[in-house]
């Protein structure tokens, strides 16, 4: 009986001590060391990959924003502010009636096949108003010049970055609307167009709020 109770107690107190070297391997030193690598040689991308202007953080890299006109009354969904280079649709993004304290972001795709016909007529709209928006005096936009993803949203409904060709697309409505040379303007995108990832993954991108952001302080200048 006595030696029953001993190991036991053996038992027990070796389960006890394991549990504080584990808690403190994994609930502390292991989570401190990951957080101290990663802000020492990661420290943008530890951080939610933020993006600073005038001092002060506007967004992130891995986040798209939409450039929109205040509602007017009466209005549902707002107009596109045209000064400002556009993203990708957000038709994926769902309405926030959970927690409606906050303004959140939603994320989320269309979930519709590509024969839907809500989803064909998103397209046509879409691709109706990217064409009417980006013809400006001297310049007209084809329907067949434009891009996918100027007119279909991607599964998150948050892509931050566009096309080279709706970036280009968007040249000369960009210009009329600042008061600015075409280009400069052009100079502008190309200048922030990214390529490749390792020179074979993904396709060439723009990042929208970057874009904008040298664009505002071109803007400026002029």
């Amino acid at each position: 009986m006595n030696n029953s109770v001993t190991n036991t107690a053996r038992l027990l107190g070796a389960g006890l001590r394991a549990l504080l070297v584990l808690t403190l391997v994994t609930g502390v030193i292991y989570p401190l060391a990951v957080t101290g690598i990663a802000q020492g040689l990661f420290n943008n991308k530890a951080n939610g990959s933020e993006i600073r202007a005038d001092g002060k953080v506007v967004g992130s890299s891995l986040t798209g924003q939409a450039y929109h006109l205040p509602l007017k009354k009466g209005q549902e969904t707002p107009e596109p502010d045209l000064k400002w280079f556009q993203g990708r649709p957000q038709n994926g993004l769902g309405t926030n009636s959970v927690n409606t304290q906050y303004k959140l972001i939603l994320s989320g795709a269309t979930n519709r096949s590509g024969d839907n016909p809500e989803l064909i007529q998103w397209v046509k709209d879409a691709k109706a108003a990217v064409v009417k928006d980006n013809s400006v005096l001297g310049y007209t936009v084809k329907p067949s010049e434009v891009p996918a993803d100027a007119v279909t949203s991607s599964g998150s409904g948050l892509d931050p970055d566009i096309s080279p060709q709706y970036a280009d697309l968007q040249v000369h409505r960009i210009a009329e609307q600042n008061g600015l040379p075409v280009a400069e303007v052009q100079k502008l995108v190309d200048e922030h167009t990214e390529g490749r990832t390792l020179g074979f993954i993904g396709e060439p991108r723009v990042n929208v709020l970057e874009l904008n952001i040298a664009l505002k302080e071109l803007v400026a200048k002029s």
